[in-house]
């Protein structure tokens, strides 16, 4: 390809919108245009890079003997009020009526519809087991699309679901795609790890998250680096550990705090450390108020929550207003005593002794308060965030944390929607059974943003071999010389004749202006023919090197494919 007639329009400033660096790069190399909120479109670069990661995607979903079809977006209501999944979604589904009045929504996700598909098309228990996936593009109506691709409100997707006839058969169905996504984040040149993860509005048992280690990730996961064990912060399991204090309870005292409305309000008030605090936090959990109690310095894992209540809909703080209804005080006082709505509370705050408690009245405390003697909790349960520090659940030694981005996720669904939707099938003695599901994701554009989150420096992307646009970027230096620009010209063809991806910068620019794109949008090689041409010398750089070579115009497309191979 040829720059000169290549779109791709590069941008010198940062754009105002963009927050980190993928979603800068991506507007600046011109690999995307923002269309509205959370909606984009791809480029040629840009495009060019997606469909090189879905090639990846099929080339292992096919050898992992998965089928490939491909469903409408625009979906039927039936099935997901069938499932129960038409009001579990929410407002992040994008719903709609056709002319006769027909609820449809634009597809979040499509176990329900490969359910169907199963249920209509196959006939004979002989057919299992079966893996089929799609790759295409997704609907969610995000409360707040940000950073770019990675949470936005159209996105590409490649799911599979797998259909057998038994949970061994799941468990190989399930192993063959944990190996095949292996290969293909490694293949991404991805630095990736795997955790355990909440299987959400999905359903079913067993869950994995391939997550991409990064600063900006929306997820936290926790691991151990002595036994191997990982989770995001949403299934990973609390140790519950005790505060010192005294053995003996003591009397329940009520304390002036005025204006003491948080934790730490409280501790410079009252000089105490935070772990001699239970927090009581109230929630609105579908059309109820609930109350969650952790300790002072802990934070409440809402997942965790929402799952123990089984709460459908969002799990949502409750407002200023049903606050100071429920606890008759200003926001900051809330505590369990008498408190009226279910109180849940966290394994260490059952652990707790004489600690400080609000009660349920402006500017007033209890300490020294203890529970069952004080007030007893509906449910004791692992409800906080865990943090640095904590036990491994597994070997007791110290977990650390990190933030990731979540690029895909497994599950095993087991019969969640073959019973809801009716997929059985007539074993071979007559006898009627449900077939085993499991449902397999990846972001594919989430894997683009995720590249270049990991590899890039202030200049631009560092793509790996395997996802660039383009593998081999040739320059002429001086696009006025004629010598310069018909050797560029007969490396770039060779370089094409090999089959290599190459791209050539025919445009009448500075060799400076050439140089800042080429680092820009990322190309992981450039040849550059300079001034040493006449002598059969020109510059040969890897992107991810400091500095350029020289070699000879001879051995030049040898080294950029030698160099691909190595890398691809």
């Amino acid at each position: 390809m040829r720059m000169s007639k290549l779109l791709m329009p590069t941008l010198r400033e940062v754009p105002a919108e963009a927050e980190i660096a993928s979603h800068r790069l991506m507007l600046r190399a011109g690999l995307i245009r923002k269309l509205a909120a959370g909606v984009y479109s791809y480029l040629p670069l840009g495009l060019r890079t997606l469909r090189k990661v879905q090639d990846i995607i099929r080339e292992e979903m096919d050898r992992a003997g998965a089928q490939e079809l491909l469903m409408s977006a625009l979906l039927p209501a039936e099935a997901y009020q069938a499932s129960g999944r038409w009001e579990v979604f929410g407002q992040s589904m994008f719903r709609l009526k056709d002319r006769g009045e027909r609820d449809f929504c634009l597809g979040p996700t499509h176990e329900e519809l490969f359910t169907q598909c199963v249920i209509d098309n196959v006939k004979s228990y002989k057919e299992y087991p079966m893996t089929l996936y799609q790759i295409q593009t997704k609907y969610r109506d995000e409360a707040r699309p940000r950073f770019g691709i990675i949470r936005s409100r159209e996105f590409v997707m490649k799911d599979a679901y797998s259909f057998d006839l038994d949970e061994k058969g799941l468990d190989i169905s399930y192993q063959k795609m944990y190996e095949a996504y292996n290969r293909i984040f490694k293949r991404l040149g991805l630095d990736f790890t795997v955790v355990d993860a909440d299987s959400g509005a999905m359903g079913g048992s067993g869950s994995q998250e391939f997550m991409v280690k990064s600063p900006v990730g929306e997820d936290g996961i926790a691991y151990c680096e002595k036994c191997g064990y990982a989770a995001n912060y949403e299934k990973c399991e609390c140790i519950p550990t005790a505060v010192d204090a005294p053995e003996e309870e003591k009397e329940r005292e009520k304390i002036h705090t005025p204006d003491a409305h948080t934790i730490d309000e409280l501790v410079q008030s009252l000089g105490m450390k935070p772990e001699n605090f239970a927090k009581t936090i109230i929630y609105r959990a579908d059309d109820k108020y609930i109350a969650a109690m952790v300790r002072g310095d802990r934070d409440v894992n809402e997942v965790k929550l929402k799952n123990l209540i089984g709460c459908v809909d969002d799990l949502e703080l409750a407002e200023p207003d049903a606050v100071r209804e429920i606890t008759n005080a200003k926001v900051g006082f809330a505590g369990p005593i008498g408190l009226g709505i279910p109180v849940y509370a966290d394994k260490e705050v059952a652990m707790m002794k004489n600690f400080i408690i609000g009660a349920n009245e402006s500017d007033m405390h209890y300490k020294n308060v203890n529970i069952d003697r004080d007030f007893t909790p509906d449910v004791v349960a692992d409800i906080r965030v865990v943090v640095t520090g904590d036990a491994c659940p597994v070997c007791g030694e110290p977990i650390k944390s990190e933030q990731g981005i979540e690029v895909g996720h497994i599950f095993k669904l087991g019969t969640k929607y073959s019973d809801s939707l009716g997929l059985k099938y007539l074993d071979e003695n007559g006898k009627q059974q449900t077939v085993i599901m499991g449902c397999y994701g990846i972001g594919v554009t989430r894997c683009v943003a995720a590249a270049i989150e990991q590899l890039h420096d202030d200049d631009g992307i560092i793509w790996p071999v395997s996802i660039a646009p383009y593998e081999v970027l040739v320059i002429p230096a001086n696009y006025k010389n004629d010598e310069q620009v018909a050797a560029a010209e007969k490396l770039y063809q060779e370089l094409k004749d090999r089959g290599i991806d190459a791209l050539i910068d025919d445009r009448a620019e500075r060799a400076g202006v050439k140089f800042k794109d080429a680092d820009l949008i990322g190309i992981p090689v450039r040849l550059v023919v300079g001034k040493k041409c006449g002598e059969g010398i020109i510059e040969y750089k890897e992107r991810s090197a400091k500095e350029a070579i020289e070699t000879s115009i001879a051995d030049a497309a040898d080294k950029a494919e030698e160099f691909i191979k190595k890398n691809k």
